[in-house]
């Protein structure tokens, strides 16, 4: 396994819940059969389920590895501290209905932090044992890991790096990941992180529920939004420096250590539909109103987590990247709205077109179920008077973290420095113009 290879060297595979194979050696993965009485170079056989055996076939999610060793042989569990990534919804945490902002969460103290340690939990909600609902995170990290790996067995992470690119070593291989990017996890398979860039923040979606997928394309079509062949996976890949690690887990909401005498990232062949992947965010291909108004902000959907109401998600993942301002006598920045569905937002890079002076990158947002918001005086005044020639919105991206379950912001949230207690304000100055 060579991490070090740079970015534009490392080799992926194309899809999205594609039958992947990959073998880090010829001849290591197996023909015909997918667990032979004896694998190839004496290489042991595992399964990783990430679906039930009996799921549909269409949302059956598995991977055979060939590895090394079996990741059973590890050293006992034992309790592990990190007390600001916690899990679902703190239901004792009184929270009025008002929309909640945050400035950037500052990096000071985070160069001693990992990607593990660096976790801090914003707001979730659901409950992991239910597998219901989501987290969503923010990393604040400035060490690698090195000799340390990570296992959730809670959910799978949707990663968005703000600042920093991010070096992925999973058990299936190596993902390099720069800001503009996002990566997707599988729940239970094991991973590192590296920093090249030094001091990194960014954006996680701890997803307690059904695995991620691309949304249904209905009269769009065959083609548009993301494309499943933007997608990358990894190529086969091991470490074969010797040496301990040590192994982090997270399970049912509590973090347990374990030392392991070899690597985690032992596996020589694999082949299936449960990888990780990677996907660039300039390939998203916009789609949005060519004469008037404009469609719902689900257009801009990436990958959903369904729930059991269909349409109604237990999480979307909504982007807004570059595009165009084409549409004629249109208010063009989103409209003032109440919604069922609760959306946490973040900003990867330059202005967010509803609040260009208040929302900030490595910032964030939460607007909950029915909670009123919207273009702040400042956007609605500049939209309400613009000179509507096309326009491109460029350089900036922002996201959504959609659920239809109540957010629950984490005692640490509400008392970081970083919530903005003024975000209301910036509604203040809307006077009535009504003119009869």
């Amino acid at each position: 396994m060579t991490p070090a290879t740079p970015a534009s060297e490392r080799r992926y595979q194309s899809g999205f819940g594609n039958e992947y194979a990959s073998e880090a050696v010829p001849g290591a993965l197996p023909q015909g059969r997918n667990n032979p009485q004896r694998g190839p170079f004496d290489l042991y056989t595992e399964l990783i389920s990430g679906t039930a055996f009996t799921a549909p076939r269409h949302e059956n999610r598995r991977t055979w590895l060939y590895r090394r060793q079996p990741s059973v042989v590890s050293g006992r569990y034992q309790p592990y501290a990190q007390a600001h990534w916690t899990t679902g919804a703190d239901r004792e945490i009184s929270l009025p209905p008002e929309p909640l902002r945050w400035h950037p969460q500052p990096l000071d103290g985070a160069a001693d932090n990992d990607f593990v340690d660096g976790m801090r939990t914003i707001a979730a909600n659901g409950d992991a044992e239910s597998q219901v609902g989501i987290g969503s995170l923010m990393y604040l990290a400035g060490r690698s890991m090195e000799r340390r790996a990570f296992v959730n067995a809670d959910g799978e992470m949707l990663v968005v790096p703000q600042q920093g690119r991010l070096v992925i070593t999973t058990e299936l291989g190596v993902l390099d990941v720069k800001p503009g990017e996002i990566a997707v996890l599988p729940r239970g398979m094991a991973f590192k992180v590296a920093l090249p860039d030094g001091l990194s923040r960014g954006y996680v979606c701890e997803n307690y529920g059904a695995h991620f997928r691309l949304p249904e394309l209905g009269p769009i079509g065959s083609n548009g939004l993301a494309n499943a062949r933007d997608f990358q996976a990894p190529v086969a890949a091991f470490e074969s420096e010797e040496g301990a690690y040590e192994i982090v887990k997270k399970f049912g909401g509590r973090f347990w250590q374990a030392p392991m005498k070899q690597s985690p990232f032992n596996v020589v062949a694999w082949h299936g539909n449960l990888s990780p992947v990677k996907y660039d965010t300039a390939h998203f291909m916009v789609i949005g109103s060519i004469s008037f108004d404009h469609p719902d902000p689900s257009i801009f959907t990436v990958l959903t987590s369904p729930s059991d109401t269909p349409g109604t998600a237990n999480c979307d993942f909504v982007i807004f990247p570059p595009r165009w301002m084409v549409m004629e006598n249109t208010f063009r920045p989103p409209w003032f709205h109440r919604n069922l569905m609760s959306e946490f937002m973040g900003l990867v890079l330059g202005e967010y077109d509803a609040k260009p002076g208040g929302f900030k990158p490595g910032g964030a947002s939460l607007h909950n179920c029915m909670v009123p918001h919207g273009p702040d005086e400042e956007a609605f005044d500049k939209a309400t008077h613009a000179d509507l020639k096309p326009h491109k919105l460029d350089n900036t991206l922002a996201f959504m973290f959609e659920s239809r379950y109540r957010f629950i912001p984490t005692d640490f949230a509400l008392k970081s420095p970083a919530l903005d207690t003024d975000y209301a304000d910036c509604w203040a100055g809307l006077k009535d113009q009504f003119k009869a």
